[in-house]
């Protein structure tokens, strides 16, 4: 087998499984050890992988679409299922958390078209906006410092609101959700400990977030899978993202 055929059969290993070790490489293909690790530098200099130790994983992406206003617009039918799966769980009189994501502004939009007598607590101006009229609905506003993309608000003030709170349920968005490494990330620091905050203070506490956002990266983590109760997403994952999920504890919710 020629080196560039190895390489590329070494990538669908990858994409199918998620990792692969060098020793079991090494035995797939009858060379060395130290051949796949050459492999591996290669494909890691060309972007294609990440080496870790004892073999590789999968490279996540990290797109850097930092502003609400651009992901607005991105997958509004992933969210809208993630929306109707999310408000299935909350109960009447129920106080909910919905903090800085275009996931909570779906669901805000259905809240909108809900009887049910609730307490919205957001720090995301468009949830206020939405919801501030409903005839059922009290909307308590988490103020302080208006964040970069001027849609919300946290850092010190809102920390110290949120500190206050017992939600019954909160819903909290994601850049990344790493199921292998039990971790959940945004892209800004601030929003990053209001969202860790939200987790710690609610009753049941839920990311939601896109099926494509299961194989990409923010740059702050923020929690760890295993301090939710679940997360909510549009389509079923890989079974090997649904064993790890199974292994923190967390609920896997698909509409």
């Amino acid at each position: 087998m020629f080196l560039e055929e190895r390489q590329e059969s070494i990538m669908n290993m990858l994409n199918a499984e998620g990792k692969v070790r060098v020793k079991e490489l090494s035995e797939k293909f009858g060379v060395t050890e130290d051949c796949i690790r050459k492999d591996l530098g290669s494909l890691e200099k060309q972007g294609r992988l990440k080496r870790t130790y004892g073999g590789a994983v999968v490279l996540r992406e990290n797109n850097h679409v930092i502003e609400i206003s651009k992901r607005k617009t991105t997958d509004v039918d992933a969210k809208r299922r993630i929306a109707h799966a999310a408000v299935k769980l909350i109960h009447d009189r129920d106080m909910v958390f919905l903090d800085i994501s275009t996931s909570n502004l779906a669901i805000a939009e259905l809240l909108a078209k809900d009887q049910r007598e609730l307490t919205i607590v957001t720090n995301m101006i468009d949830i206020l906006l939405i919801l501030a009229n409903h005839p059922k609905i009290r909307v308590v506003f988490a103020g302080g410092k208006i964040n970069k993309s001027r849609d919300g608000f946290w850092g010190g003030m809102t920390m110290d609101f949120i500190s206050r709170l017992k939600p019954d349920i909160a819903f909290v968005g994601a850049i990344g959700v790493d199921a292998m490494e039990n971790s959940v990330s945004t892209y800004d620091i601030e929003d990053g400990i209001n969202k860790a905050q939200i987790i710690r203070v609610s009753k049941r506490a839920y990311v939601v977030a896109e099926a494509r956002k299961l194989s990409t990266d923010g740059n702050y983590n923020y929690a760890t899978l295993d301090t939710l109760s679940g997360l909510i997403t549009d389509s079923m994952p890989s079974e090997k993202v649904c064993e790890a999920l199974a292994r923190h504890g967390v609920e896997l919710i698909v509409p």
